[in-house]
């Protein structure tokens, strides 16, 4: 069973050639395979740009509750603005009937408009909605379009990467997420100021619904569990220069389940643990383009391994995710 995630240092592949670049994509194979999960280092991002990132967000979600409601979208479902505690519900996605969620966030999206590149498709332009930016801090909109256009580049380069891990190609998904619908929530869990309600977390047990998943933590007590194959969860720790990454729904259709979308949950802090327990995450999801066709990798199949998943646009796979989750 394993004890921690393994950590791979990305700075081999992209500063450099031959046997150490040649085995990043390896090692991450073999993570995607067995677990889903793991963590990168050597990435390239200025550690005061990520700090800088959580503290704006911090300021944010300390002010009172009637000026961060002023950043709500019109529709519970869009991934823009802000959204309170109680109003997302992670479980609802696996059809769990638990209580919605002890997390607020705010989500931004692509930073360039491309809603009318897809007008013609019902739906998407909700995927493509304009950003809503917060009036205070005032460097929100700064801070985080920073944040965003770094992370979108090392989206870019683990795609790469992934390419090949599985032998396509190394630009295989560029023309797939050139057109990307991928957001960027930064995730508050106040400390606890009562007992939750039954099966009541942080964020319920889920998978992450795109290909890939970039994810920077502050460690409090209460946090990220990955679940394991024999059915036990994993505590993830990370060190202040490792992101933490995992696959999502789509990137395990491309690989015809090779790679595991793992289930993964935020637990709360225990009874004794509350006082000091608030919590950050800031989390990139690497969503394809809206049109893209998310369908089964030919190296990932074969004589007897036929296609388990018939191909699926990624916007409309991903409608229905956010729709279900809603609470």
């Amino acid at each position: 069973m394993a004890s921690a995630l393994p950590s791979i240092d990305l700075e081999p592949f992209i500063a450099g050639s031959g046997q150490g670049r040649q085995a990043v994509p390896r090692a991450i194979a073999q993570a995607c395979e067995e677990v889903g999960f793991f963590k990168i280092r050597g990435h390239g991002l200025p550690q005061t740009l990520i700090d800088t990132a959580f503290a704006t967000a911090s300021d944010f979600f300390g002010q009172p509750q009637a000026i961060k409601d002023l950043s709500r979208p019109p529709k519970s479902a869009s991934a823009r603005g802000y959204h309170a505690l109680l109003t997302k519900n992670l479980a609802k996605t696996l059809g769990y009937d638990n209580p919605p969620d002890l997390r607020e966030q705010f989500y931004i999206g692509p930073l360039v408009s491309r809603a009318a590149e897809f007008a013609d498709i019902p739906g998407a332009s909700e995927l493509y909605a304009e950003n809503i930016w917060p009036q205070a801090p005032a460097a929100y909109r700064q801070v985080f379009s920073t944040y965003y256009t770094a992370l979108e580049k090392l989206g870019g380069t683990l795609m790469r990467t992934f390419a090949l891990a599985l032998g396509v190609d190394e630009r295989f998904f560029d023309d797939k997420i050139d057109r990307h619908f991928s957001t960027l929530p930064a995730n508050h869990y106040p400390e606890p100021t009562g007992d939750p309600l039954p099966n009541q977390v942080r964020a319920g047990e889920h998978t992450d619904f795109g290909s890939l998943t970039i994810l920077a933590v502050s460690e409090r007590s209460g946090g990220l569990q990955v679940k394991l194959k024999d059915g036990s969860w994993l505590d993830v720790k990370s060190e202040p220069d490792e992101f933490i990454v995992n696959i999502g729904d789509m990137m395990q259709r491309w690989t015809n389940d090779r790679w595991m979308s793992n289930l993964h949950r935020v637990v709360n802090p225990p009874a004794g643990q509350r006082k000091g327990s608030r919590r950050m995450s800031i989390g990139y999801f690497l969503h394809p383009n809206y049109d893209a066709e998310i369908a089964c990798l030919p190296t990932c199949a074969g004589p007897d391994q036929l296609p388990r998943h018939a191909p699926v646009r990624a916007g409309d796979m991903m409608r229905q995710k956010l729709e279900a989750r809603a609470a």
